[in-house]
């Protein structure tokens, strides 16, 4: 059973023949209530500082719980971004693959067409040098034909000229 400072302070003794010294023995009950005066004093004080000190603890657990949270949440998140950003880098990969293999495809069949247009150009260029041939042949033998034309029409001239003026042996 715990005692108060007041309870021994106003404890009574019974007062025998040959007993205490009550002087003595207030003395002493009032140096005792005055220690369990200042102990209780510093009971509720350090149960008042302990009860304080859990609620802190409390708050830090919590605290700490909270940041542990964050901390796996920010975990993933970042797992998360990770893993986005590596899906968008493969899809940026094959979206650029897509389309060089496009311009590629473009620049071969450009480059088949530029073959195609050399070659044609190429039968269309000895294609004319042939009727350029044939037509410089055909102006060849019609000059040659109105050459042989000419030197027939030139001696027939010389012919009808003879006959126009006969020659002047009989004079």
């Amino acid at each position: 059973m715990a005692l108060s400072s007041r309870e021994i302070q106003q404890k009574k003794f019974k007062i025998s023949f040959r007993g205490f010294d009550i002087r003595e023995v207030g003395r002493f009950l009032e140096q005792l209530s005055d220690s369990v005066t200042t102990l209780q004093n510093e009971n509720k004080t350090l149960r008042e500082e302990l009860r304080q000190l859990k609620i802190e603890t409390q708050g830090c657990k919590e605290r700490e719980e909270t940041f542990k949270r964050a901390m796996l949440n920010s975990q993933k998140v970042l797992e998360q971004m990770k893993e986005n950003a590596r899906k968008s880098s493969e899809i940026i990969i094959a979206d650029a693959e897509v389309k060089a293999e496009k311009t590629l495809n473009r620049a071969h069949n450009r480059l088949a067409q530029l073959h195609e247009d050399i070659t044609e150009l190429k039968r269309q260029r000895m294609q004319i040098e042939v009727q350029i041939r044939s037509v410089l042949e055909a102006h060849s033998k019609l000059l040659e034909i109105g050459k042989e034309g000419m030197d027939a029409l030139d001696e027939m001239d010389d012919k009808v000229a003879v006959l126009k003026h006969p020659p002047s042996t009989l004079s």
